[in-house]
This record gives structure tokens, C-alpha cells and sequence, in this order.
């Protein structure tokens, strides 16, 4: 854990990201403002509510993710959801052609993605976790395979793409936080405060379950319900957050790492807020400075990927020398 004499409790870091957060949504509101102000500030406002609704969704579940797999250099991306999107857009685009797949409605692909990831993952954490009894570790080994299965669909779809199909797919599948539907705002801040509530009552038992299974069944949790309804969440938010913005592998990784390092008390309640505060400093920091200072000369997204992927890169070196 980081050890740092600038704060003396999560109390006083929680304080500071805040006010680092409200700093920065403060001048993506105003920087450079002009004109009717009422129009300025509802639609950049309307632009760091996506960007908080992502970050929270990213951070608080891959911060679950590595409680219930007691892994802290993977993330939820690790099942397949990223491919899973992938290939659901593919195969919209080869299915409907590039007219009726551009005309079919932002809320009809968003509640489709949603409705597909959603229900098969479901699906394969009750088939696998509580039926069959199986350990959390085949479940991620089991989503690493489909995952792989349908990336490799994707790839023999992409063959059969003509060169106009294929760069509409790219330009839908490449992940941006600058062109995120304003209509899919209110169903996905409802789906994410909704998924919120059963993770704050369950907050004293995360602590529980970081633990591991043999200990916390020890201590009176009634394991496998609880971890499925973690798993559930989990793969409502990533659906929520792949579906609004498209795949995003590293982020929470890095955001989550950052909580780990800086928290002095590792409970979850703590973690929780400290990773989504971070997330949403980089997210709307990031997005300030690639839009307001640079002018749009270069993508968020590619940069934050690219800082997770050396985040990854540097803890498996970490855990190498232990």
C-alpha cells in the first residue's frame, strides 16, 4: 500500500478526489465558453453525466470482479463481454446491411446488446456456479473460451464484409467517450443506480468475501447467492457501459489499482468511492484535455487503454518479484 503523509485518512483522500472532481467538471463546463450560456452548459453537462455514468459502472464492477476472484490483475472484460459486443455488431451489420443497420434506432441496439450479454452471461454463471458447482476460477477459465469463440465468429464475418460495411463496423465498434447518445442517458443511469443499492446493502459483506470462500462461509455468508448476484451485477454494468461506449478492456484495471494503492483502509466502502472518484477524474480530465486544450487531436480512449495496458504490464512484473 502507498504510503503517504499528504493524507492522513480515506477520509481526507475521499475529500480531495472530490474536490479534484468538481475542479475538473468545473472547467469542462466553462472553459471557453461562449455564447448562450444556458445551451453551453446543458450540453457539455449532458457530456460529464455519460462520462460519470461510465466511470461508476467500470470501476465499482471491476472492483467487485477482484473481490470475488480474489484476482487483482484481471477484469470483467476477461469473460468475453468485449467479443460478445463485437461479434452482436457484426452480425447486426452482415444480417441487415449497412442502410437498415445505420437507420436501426441508438435505443434498439442498446437494449439489444444489453438484453444478449445480460441473458447469456446469466445464463452461464447459473449453469456453471450454482448448478454444476463449480469454482469461480473455471467460470472466468469457461469465459475466457467464449470469449475466443466469439472473436473468432467475428473474424470469419469480417472476411465477408465488403471495404464500405466493414469501415461503418469500425467506426461502430471503435470505443469513444465523445460520441455517446444522450437518449440512452436516463435508461442507463436508472439500470447503474439500480444495481448500486443491492452493492450498498451488501457492503459490509464484500469485506466478508474478500476473505475467500472457505472463510467467509466460515463466517456465517451464504456463498454462492451472494457471489451470483455479484456476478449478475457485474455483468449488468459491463453490458451497460460496453453498450454505451463500446469495449473498454484496461480502465478498470487501472482506476482499481490506483484505490488499491492510495486507500489506507482496504474496505469496501472505501475502495468503492475512491475508484469511481478516480475514474471519473480521469475520464473528465482526459476528455478536458483532449477536446478543450488539444482540440480533438487524438482519442481518450487510446490513451487509456494504453496507460491500463502498462498497469497490467507492471503488477504481473510486481508479482513476478514477490
Amino acid at each position: 500500500m502507498l504510503k503517504t503523509s499528504w493524507f492522513k485518512t480515506d477520509k481526507h483522500i475521499i475529500i480531495a478526489l472530490s474536490l479534484l472532481a468538481a475542479l475538473l467538471c468545473i472547467l469542462f463546463l466553462t472553459y471557453g465558453a461562449k455564447g448562450q450560456w444556458g445551451f453551453v452548459l446543458s450540453f457539455r453537462g449532458v457530456k460529464i453525466f455519460a462520462l460519470v455514468l461510465i466511470a461508476v459502472a467500470i470501476a465499482v464492477s471491476t472492483v467487485l470482479f477482484h473481490t470475488i476472484t480474489h484476482n487483482r490483475i484481471i477484469t470483467p472484460a476477461i469473460m468475453g463481454f468485449d467479443a460478445l459486443y463485437v461479434f452482436i455488431q457484426t452480425s447486426l451489420l452482415f444480417f441487415l446491411g449497412v442502410i437498415e443497420f445505420i437507420n436501426l434506432s441508438g435505443m434498439g441496439k442498446y437494449l439489444l446488446n444489453i438484453v444478449i450479454m445480460v441473458a447469456l452471461f446469466l445464463g452461464l454463471f447459473h449453469w456453471l456456479f450454482l448448478k454444476a458447482n463449480r469454482s469461480i476460477f473455471l467460470l472466468a477459465l469457461t469465459g475466457i473460451i467464449i470469449g475466443i469463440f466469439f472473436r473468432n465468429l467475428s473474424y470469419f464475418i469480417f472476411r465477408l464484409l465488403d471495404p464500405n460495411m466493414f469501415a461503418v463496423l469500425q467506426g461502430e465498434l471503435f470505443s469513444s467517450f465523445n460520441a455517446v447518445e444522450t437518449d440512452l442517458l436516463g435508461i442507463s443511469a436508472v439500470i447503474i443506480g439500480l444495481c448500486l443499492v443491492p452493492i450498498y446493502l451488501m457492503r459490509y459483506k464484500l469485506d466478508i468475501l474478500a476473505l475467500g470462500r472457505d472463510k467467509a462461509i466460515a463466517l456465517g455468508i451464504n456463498y454462492k447467492p451472494n457471489v451470483f448476484g455479484l456476478l449478475a451485477v457485474i455483468a449488468i454494468l459491463v453490458s451497460v457501459s460496453t453498450a454505451l461506449v463500446g469495449p473498454i478492456t484496461f480502465f478498470g484495471l487501472l482506476v482499481s489499482n490506483l484505490a488499491y494503492l492510495i486507500v489506507k483502509n482496504q474496505n469496501h466502502v472505501n475502495l468503492l468511492i475512491v475508484a469511481c472518484l478516480i475514474a471519473i477524474c480521469t475520464l473528465v480530465g482526459g476528455q478536458f484535455i483532449f477536446e478543450k486544450l488539444l482540440g480533438l487531436q487524438g482519442t481518450l480512449s487510446i490513451v487509456i487503454e494504453c496507460l491500463g495496458g502498462i498497469t497490467f504490464i507492471w503488477i504481473l512484473l510486481r508479482t513476478h518479484r514477490r
